[in-house]
């Protein structure tokens, strides 16, 4: 019995650096150890201490070999069912090796895991059991040693200790009471290896289906089984940028020049820059990012491009790029005055751009529509000093962003026709896409989503 009890203190060394918290997410359990047998009832207390730690008079009944299996299921709310079947040698009943007894029994217990009561301890997983059984090795009437068995009471205590999920050591103790005097009351302790099993893990990621948030995707453990993708500490569903390492304050997003500003909302991604001009530099503080400002160290007007270069007729336009230096007049038409279009010519041109249809997610025209291109041209020829704008609108259907690319696309594709088929000044227009961002009608019905899907032609000013 010595040996046993150092066996249970080594175990506690041992578990002292290895936590995996107990769960009901398997429910079976079969454990393989050993047990044994103490058919002495001590009269006096100081002899149940002395005789648990090994130092009493009387041994224990111990068979050096595997003696003892248990098959448990786990049934709710904390209880157990464990079936359990035992070997033994007695060969100590009222004196040391005064018998040479096999002993045999089937006992089956309800187990209740303490941790209900004071809360989950993880690796220790504390027990009481009650329960009866089946007991077989006789008893000493008048002298003589009469062979037998009967059913007993079962009742004690035990725990169980986890090295990970599914291994630990099992350590049990009780008492077996009997009633028709077939056998003596007896002590019985067992001590063996338990592999629990039965758990679900669809994804396989370590994390039981029970508990797992993402049950089909496989995920860590601190994310209660979801992914972190790019490994940056933040997951997937939480991480704006999920395949990309970021910063938990940019909602898991990369911020390579330090500015505060997540890079895929930077502007200049690689330089550091301010809120305010979405993360571009600034050098002069005039206004004019650096990347656009001609002038990046001189303080200039954004009309200027950040130059401090002479406006002689204050129209916004520099005096080298003016071809009306000394008349007031307007960028679009190079400085001078500006082209008066009849406001019933711009009605027409648009008209005529409702009616520009293309094939579905491309950039090409349906049949029939290049004789409204041809419409357009010819306003626009009777009008050789105005610049015009083209610029295309998309629905809500599909990405942003590829409904941004489309929109461009579709727009410069009008511009082209109107240039190359039609003979128009390239330097007149220009084409621009702007996606789904400004709707004129419900994006949520089919004729909402018809009339978002437009080009719009504008007087550039």
């Amino acid at each position: 019995m010595k040996q046993l009890k150092l066996a249970v203190m080594a175990l506690f060394a041992f578990a002292a650096v290895n936590v995996s918290a107990q769960d009901s997410d398997n429910p079976w359990a079969v454990s393989f150890g050993i047990n044994t047998v103490d058919v002495r009832i001590p009269t006096e207390f100081a002899d149940y201490a002395k005789d648990y730690i090994g130092t009493g008079e009387w041994g224990s009944n111990t068979l050096p070999s595997i003696s003892r299996i248990t098959v448990e299921k786990y049934l709710n709310s904390g209880f157990t069912l464990q079936f359990a079947g035992s070997l033994n040698k007695v060969k100590t009943y009222a004196a040391i090796d005064d018998i040479d007894q096999l002993y045999w029994a089937i006992d089956a217990n309800v187990k209740y895991d303490l941790n209900g009561l004071f809360g989950d301890t993880g690796w220790w997983d504390p027990f009481v059991y009650l329960g009866g059984g089946y007991t077989d090795f006789g008893r000493m009437i008048d002298g003589d040693f009469v062979e037998g068995g009967e059913g007993t009471l079962n009742a004690g205590a035990g725990f169980n200790v986890w090295f990970n999920d599914n291994l630990g050591l099992s350590f049990q103790t009780g008492g077996k009471k009997e009633f028709a005097d077939k056998i003596r009351d007896h002590f019985q302790h067992s001590l063996g290896l338990v592999f629990k099993f039965g758990g679900k893990d669809t994804d396989g990621d370590g994390v039981y289906d029970r508990d797992d948030a993402c049950p089909e995707v496989a995920g860590l453990k601190e994310f209660n089984g979801c992914p972190d993708t790019d490994g940056d500490g933040i997951k997937d569903s939480d991480d704006a940028c999920p395949e990309v390492a970021g910063l938990a304050a940019l909602n898991g997003c990369p911020d390579a020049d330090g500015d505060g500003i997540a890079d895929k909302d930077d502007a200049c991604p690689t330089e550091k820059g301010t809120q305010a001009n979405n993360g571009c530099p600034d050098a002069d503080g005039d206004g004019v990012v650096d990347g656009k400002d001609k002038c990046p160290n001189t303080a200039g007007p954004a009309a200027n491009n950040g130059c401090p270069w002479p406006d002689t007729d204050g129209d916004g336009v520099l005096d080298k790029d003016d071809k009306c230096p000394n008349e007031a007049g307007v960028a679009s038409n190079n400085g001078c005055p500006e082209v008066v279009i009849k406001e019933e010519a711009i009605k027409r041109l648009n008209e005529f751009a409702r009616a520009i249809y293309f094939n579905t997610g491309k950039a090409t025209f349906r049949t029939g529509t290049t004789g409204k291109l041809d419409l357009i041209a010819e306003v626009m020829k009777e009008y050789p000093k105005a610049n015009f704008s083209i610029q295309g609108h998309t629905d809500s259907s599909g990405s942003n962003s590829l409904n941004q690319r489309l929109s461009e696309r579709r727009a410069k594709a009008v511009l082209d026709y109107l240039v190359v088929k039609s003979g128009i000044d390239s330097s007149r227009l220009v084409s621009a896409g702007f996606g789904e961002d400004y709707p004129i009608a419900d994006n949520s019905t089919r004729e909402g989503r018809a009339q978002n899907r437009r080009v719009e032609i504008k007087l550039v000013d």
